[in-house]
């Protein structure tokens, strides 16, 4: 009886929406790649959520820079002059590297309302290197789902006309929701350069709620939410 229930759970596990928890007063918009929560206050995601895949790690669209406003964020998104002279770079959240199964999905991903103020060396160096991580966790597990965006609380310091956050640390989670080894992780980077091994860290997905407010895959069937959320095994993820 108890195998049966938890097949009955993981059928229902994968049927599911697996986005994150909609926040109060955040327009949910939905690209051809990935989905965001924007976040008027702040002029940027409070989550994008994606699922990559193998066979998307391995396509071969070219990236082309098209930094440019989103059309679809109804109070207006913030725009390129907001990064100007920032020193911040205009970093991914759904990174570009992710998204070359699809002209549309790489086009997309240039939105503004995907970037966030990111220190370069944070940007070009751990951020970077969580991000190649994250395709070869895709490889390795066929297929998983992330969600990813900055950390929007507490004072922030703003740029840009529009007053886009700054945040002090980014945030991403995994999720594996293949048999037989059903497993999460998280980790919660510091807006600065990094100088620990990327697993140093890594944190379980339930420490990245208490930290960002948000309910992540709320979705999923409780005792597997409770299960992937709580626990953190780093042998399962290949550093």
């Amino acid at each position: 009886m108890k195998r049966l229930c938890l097949i009955l759970f993981y059928s229902l596990l994968y049927s599911q929406d697996l986005r994150p928890k909609p926040m109060s007063g955040e327009q949910i918009i939905d690209h051809f790649g990935y989905s965001l929560s924007y976040n008027e206050e702040h002029e940027q995601a409070s989550w994008v959520f994606y699922e990559l895949t193998e066979k998307e790690v391995s396509g071969l669209v070219k990236r082309k820079d098209q930094f440019r406003k989103n059309p679809n964020v109804r109070t207006g998104s913030a725009s390129l002059s907001d990064y100007k002279g920032s020193g911040y770079d205009r970093g991914h959240l759904a990174p570009a590297a992710d998204m070359r199964w699809s002209s549309t999905a790489m086009s997309e991903s240039f939105f503004m309302s995907n970037m966030s103020p990111q220190v370069p060396s944070f940007n070009r160096g751990i951020w970077k290197k969580l991000e190649a991580k994250v395709r070869k966790w895709a490889l390795d597990n066929e297929s998983i789902y992330v969600v990813t965006g900055g950390v929007l609380r507490g004072s922030l310091n703003k740029i840009g006309d529009n007053g886009v956050s700054v945040p002090k640390f980014y945030y991403k989670v995994i999720l594996d929701n293949k048999e037989p080894d059903i497993k999460g992780i998280g980790f919660v980077i510091p807006n600065e350069k990094g100088n620990k091994l990327l697993y140093e860290y890594s944190i379980s997905i339930d420490e990245v709620e208490k930290i960002t407010g948000i309910d992540f895959f709320y979705l999923l069937p409780d005792l597997i939410e409770h299960k992937i959320e709580k626990e953190l095994d780093i042998n399962k993820w290949h550093f």
